[in-house]
């Protein structure tokens, strides 16, 4: 698929609803259309993370693992979500691991690019933090969410 092509699917996403014009077409430049298969690992924590995936089709799951262990599946993410955050800021390294559960179709971004691009214009970079935080935060919620359920303590509510 070529970049000129991936404007409009850039368009449809959620996560760009909203964002002006020029910033599409300057974010298009830093996508590629991408396939994951069934079981394979997109991103371990602790590589570097140089990406970001925008989900159009499929599932990942977002895990927690240690040696000797089951990983822990702190979310799971579908159509329509956003994989990874941790491009966005130093050491640039994954905080956690992702692997596609089924067939998975996405656009990457290349967080190089794109840091470039919103340090040449920090509108652009505020909107991406913005968007960004959000995610972050869900991300925040599922993972303490989840080690409620894994030790069983009930659920406080936050000041």
């Amino acid at each position: 698929m070529t970049i000129s092509t991936l404007e409009p699917l850039l368009k449809e996403h959620s996560f760009f609803q909203g964002l002006k014009p020029e910033y599409i077409q300057l974010v298009v430049e830093c996508a590629s259309n991408i396939c994951f298969e069934a079981g394979q690992i997109i991103f371990h924590r602790e590589e570097e993370a140089n990406r970001f995936y925008l989900l159009r089709h499929g599932r990942v799951s977002v895990e927690i693992s240690s040696p000797g262990k089951q990983a822990i599946v702190i979310k799971t993410l579908g159509d329509n979500d956003v994989l990874g955050w941790s491009w966005l800021f130093p050491p640039y390294q994954w905080q956690f691991d992702a692997r596609a559960l089924e067939l998975t179709r996405a656009i990457a971004l290349d967080g190089r690019c794109l840091r470039g691009k919103c340090d040449n214009d920090p509108e652009l970079g505020y909107e991406m933090m913005k968007r960004f935080s959000f995610i972050m935060l869900e991300s925040l919620q599922a993972t303490r969410l989840q080690l409620l359920d894994l030790y069983g303590l009930p659920e406080r509510k936050l000041l």
